[in-house]
């Protein structure tokens, strides 16, 4: 009987450090999510600040600030996909952490089940917990 609630005692251990694993997983996605977001709104910014002055401008600067705005264009187009690859991974990493959660809980009312079980156990073994009734002892009370 001892040795099931060890046993469940490990288990809560572990199912603790599973949960906190997972933990750390899900606030590394949400870290890189938003880091990826910082990185487009920084290019969006950029890109709109390409504007050109009212006024003359030559030909040359015309067109690499076009080509500047390309670039910038293209570069947040490829972060799309990363973004939502980063969204991905994080309701996949939440949706594990939750599963963790769950096993964490289950383990602990596991335990505390053993728990309970033994000291009832302790309870039923205890000298003179259950001490019956002789002859004696009926005629006695009578």
């Amino acid at each position: 009987m001892k040795s099931v609630v060890k046993r469940r005692q490990r288990i809560i251990r572990v199912r603790r450090a599973q949960h906190l694993q997972a933990q750390a997983v899900v606030a590394q996605a949400e870290g890189r999510l938003a880091s990826l977001e910082t990185s487009s709104d920084r290019l969006r910014q950029l890109r709109e600040s390409l504007n050109m002055a009212p006024g003359v401008a030559s030909g040359a600067a015309l067109a690499n600030a076009a080509e500047m705005a390309m670039r910038l264009d293209n570069a947040r187009d490829g972060l799309r996909d990363a973004i939502v690859g980063a969204k991905a991974a994080v309701d996949k990493s939440a949706e594990l952490r939750l599963e963790a959660r769950i096993r964490q809980e289950s383990a602990e009312r596991l335990g505390e089940q053993a728990a309970r079980a033994l000291e009832a156990y302790r309870e039923r073994r205890a000298p003179g917990a259950g001490r019956r009734r002789t002859l004696s002892d009926e005629g006695k009370s009578a």
